[in-house]
């Protein structure tokens, strides 16, 4: 009996100092790690939206750039920090449901090492034809692959990534041979299709626009389930291939152990900012949308629904963990 007492008087202290915690939150910097370099599309969008937290919450946010190993350093530093409120990850979908299907082992676990805060925007990716190429839809990018077998080629940042994943998912249910180049970045894998060395890339909208716009190279569809907002001249894969849908987002988590407090007044604060007109023109402009923060449930779900779809993807591409 005593040592049940002792166990309840010890969970109380602890819920009581929890919930002090998260009273005064926020009392120092707040740390965000983005697992992209500075200046790529994800850090701009993380930190168009933490500015504007900052002044939400009335306290500094650092951005911690932590890029490199597919996403899995950022991941890991943040799966080890401390669950005080003041250490968060802005993921990116491959980070939480691709990359435990296409590693081996990973120094984390994104269901044990992290709780889901806020979505912050999703984006669609674009296929993207070298002009050379006659072609104008997927369909007859399709018939030219039959009829030219060994004349194109997919410029990709790797099989195990997004683009890489995505363009033989493609050729899989199209039943085309399209051969997949993978570069080690994907600038040099846009420079290449430029060039029409290589013939097709799929890249997301902040690369794709500059190069629809100018002309460079055309667009054949999209991966969203509907045509893209301000992009409604080209297809929705799905329209070719019924049920495609292939989208890359931006979410918060925190570490497991954060209080639930702190986790929803972070989801609260960026709802607010998320659903603000100068928030949806910005992000609108670089290529992604929200329809605001959405519940953390809501997020753990989508989390939930995205890693299955990936994991049947990967398996039926025929991708072996490394």
């Amino acid at each position: 009996m005593n040592r049940l007492l002792h166990a309840l008087l010890v969970a109380a202290l602890l819920g009581g100092f929890a919930g002090a915690q998260a009273q005064g939150w926020p009392t120092r910097p707040i740390r965000v790690i983005v697992s992209f370099p500075a200046g790529s599309a994800p850090d701009i969008v993380c930190r168009f939206v933490t500015e504007r937290l900052s002044r939400a919450v009335g306290q500094q946010i650092i951005v911690d750039n932590r890029p490199g190993s597919g996403n899995v350093i950022a991941a890991q530093a943040a799966a080890r920090s401390a669950p005080d409120g003041y250490n968060f990850f802005c993921a990116t979908a491959a980070t939480l449901v691709s990359n435990p299907h296409t590693f081996k082992s990973l120094p984390y676990d994104p269901a044990r090492d992290f709780v889901p805060v806020a979505m912050i925007a999703k984006g669609p990716f674009f296929v993207l034809v070298h002009p050379s190429v006659p072609v104008k839809t997927l369909a007859e990018l399709v018939a030219y692959d039959k009829a030219n077998p060994g004349k194109l080629a997919w410029a990709t940042d790797g099989l195990r990534n997004f683009t890489g994943m995505m363009a033989a998912w493609l050729n899989k249910i199209a039943g085309t041979g399209i051969l997949t180049v993978p570069y080690a970045t994907m600038p040099l894998g846009i420079q290449d299709t430029l060039a029409g060395r290589t013939q097709l890339v799929i890249l997301a909208v902040p690369a794709a626009a500059p190069r629809i716009r100018s002309g460079e190279l055309r667009p054949l569809a999209a991966s969203f389930a509907q045509r893209v907002p301000g992009y409604e001249e080209v297809p929705a894969i799905s329209e070719t291939f019924p049920g495609f849908e292939l989208v890359g987002w931006f979410l918060v988590v925190a570490p497991t152990g954060t209080p639930n407090e702190i986790v929803l007044r972070m989801n609260r604060e960026m709802d607010g900012i998320l659903k603000d007109p100068e928030t949806l023109q910005r992000l609108r402009a670089l290529g992604f949308f929200t329809e605001g923060a959405e519940t953390p449930a809501a997020v753990a779900e989508a989390i939930r629904a995205d890693t299955a779809k990936w994991g049947g993807i990967v398996k039926e591409i025929g991708i072996q963990p490394e």
